[in-house]
């Protein structure tokens, strides 16, 4: 029997923090004893030993179960992983059986893309509000996940608030934002490739 690395919320023993982490554990609790939670899974902490284990790659079937789990979620929400016009966005946040507050990264808005974002847009009837995620969700996954320097993408929003005289990163337009989102892939290439 394959080993199980990935536990829905409704799932997972609230108990075991070794397993799924404190923050895995206690959304698992949260959700089975009924309060608003959105769904979601938790990867284990068994699958983060294994990829250890086998030099920095996925356990066979990891990703098997995180579909699974994806479209368990997709379903819930009435909403598809890419679909461009009704898309999932989710939040992947790290965890660990002992609380480290402000240690543990988190990745906001994962699935936007070029075409995602026009169906966040028009369910959200605020254009701006689509691209200032988009914006924020490259630099966050490119400073989490690629380990490029955020610094880049913060000189960048600088100096378009300077270029723009705007004082706020609010008082960007969605044209600025539009822009601001291809200097980010611009520096994700330069920096990741």
């Amino acid at each position: 029997m394959d080993p199980k690395y990935v536990y829905l919320f409704s799932e997972g023993d609230g108990k075991n923090k070794k397993l799924l982490g404190g923050k895995g554990a206690g959304l698992c609790t949260m959700t089975q004893i009924g309060l608003p939670v959105p769904p979601g899974f938790v990867i284990s902490t068994e699958a983060c030993l294994d990829y250890f284990e086998r030099g920095e790659r996925f356990p066979d079937r990891l990703m098997e179960q995180v579909r699974k789990a994806v479209s368990v979620v997709e379903k819930a929400m009435g909403r598809g992983f890419g679909d461009p016009e009704n898309p999932l966005l989710v939040s992947v946040r790290s965890g660990a059986a002992v609380s480290m507050p402000g240690m543990m990264d988190t990745i906001l808005n994962l699935g936007l893309n070029d075409e995602t974002v026009q169906g966040l847009s028009a369910r959200s009837g605020d254009e701006r509000f689509a691209w200032d995620s988009y914006r924020r969700f490259i630099s966050l996954f490119a400073a989490i996940a690629l380990d490029i320097d955020g610094e880049h993408f913060h000189n960048a929003l600088e100096t378009m608030k300077r270029d723009k005289k705007s004082r706020y990163d609010t008082d960007l337009t969605t044209d600025d934002l539009r822009e601001l989102v291809n200097i980010y892939k611009l520096i994700v290439r330069g920096n990741f490739g």
